[in-house]
């Protein structure tokens, strides 16, 4: 029987290059699959499992295959991010149930005034105290998690474990999508630009940060959710806007304001420069801009 050549592993060095070039990856990854999960599942959760995943594929692509490492790095990105979300449990029905009071109560509140509430605004739309508000995170933090079955009725099942049998098509579809949270990034609020460059391509502590901005930690842990959340936001208006929920203002300021932000992300590269092989790096696009 002919023996298959054993593909030598690539030395440690080769590997970390790898994932360093690749590290947006990861942010698009958490950023993809934030848009289907209950708000309160934890983001560092999420990015340490797509890590995980980025790790495993930088020991185990074999580029004499023909599959690109981008495409095959999403794939175990994917995969790693759903086992993470399938090896969790069910909050209680409480649980659940308060998490959607304080959802809603934080919507009221970021609707009014366009910005997200601290603890206490939040203990206020609700009517209760900031110890039970608290509360309702720590439960919500230690408890809940998702429905897997949800993750995937929500789109097809496509859109979470694609065919590994990459084409010219799905080569220039990654690079768009890449080129697109890019000029997400690049298009943020200075401060919440700040806090997703430090966290998570500096990998800086969230109080080093806090410190910067001065502000708390747990306002940083704030303000990192809002960014992903916005991200996903504008690479959803300029790749699939038909999945954009419908605003409750249309006309109100908040609505103004993302509606700015998408056209930003739109006109911040051209397709041609989305479309390349060798794109900008975030470093020297984030110069630009200044």
């Amino acid at each position: 029987m002919a023996q298959h050549p054993v593909t030598p592993r690539r030395s440690v060095d080769a590997e970390e290059a790898l994932i360093r070039a690749n590290l947006p990856l990861v942010q698009y990854g958490v950023a993809e699959i934030t848009g289907r999960v209950p708000r309160h599942v934890s983001r560092d959760d999420l990015v340490s499992a797509a890590m995980y995943g980025l790790a495993q594929a930088a020991r185990s692509w074999d580029d004499t295959r023909g599959i690109a490492f981008e495409k095959f790095a999403m794939i175990r990105i994917r995969g790693a991010l759903l086992d993470e979300l399938r090896s969790r449990d069910w909050a209680s029905r409480s649980v659940r149930a308060s998490a959607r009071k304080m959802d809603a109560a934080t919507d009221a509140f970021t609707a009014r005034h366009g910005r997200t509430p601290t603890l206490e605004e939040t203990a206020a739309e609700m009517g209760t105290d900031v110890d039970r508000v608290q509360n309702i995170v720590d439960d919500v933090h230690r408890g809940t998690v998702l429905n897997y079955e949800s993750l995937v009725s929500d789109g097809s099942i496509a859109d979470v474990l694609p065919d590994t049998d990459p084409t010219p098509l799905d080569e220039l579809l990654g690079r768009e999508r890449k080129a697109y949270l890019m000029d997400a990034i690049v298009a943020l609020p200075e401060r919440l630009r700040h806090v997703v460059v430090g966290y998570f391509f500096e990998e800086r502590p969230m109080q080093e940060i806090a410190d910067e901005l001065g502000v708390s930690e747990s306002r940083i842990s704030q303000m990192r959710g809002e960014a992903l959340a916005l991200l996903h936001a504008g690479i959803t208006a300029n790749l699939d806007p038909d999945m954009l929920p419908a605003e409750p203002r249309p006309a109100g300021r908040l609505a103004k304001k993302k509606a700015a932000y998408y056209a930003a992300v739109a006109t911040n590269s051209t397709t041609t420069d989305r479309l390349t092989a060798t794109p900008t790096p975030l470093a020297k696009r984030l110069a630009m801009s200044a």
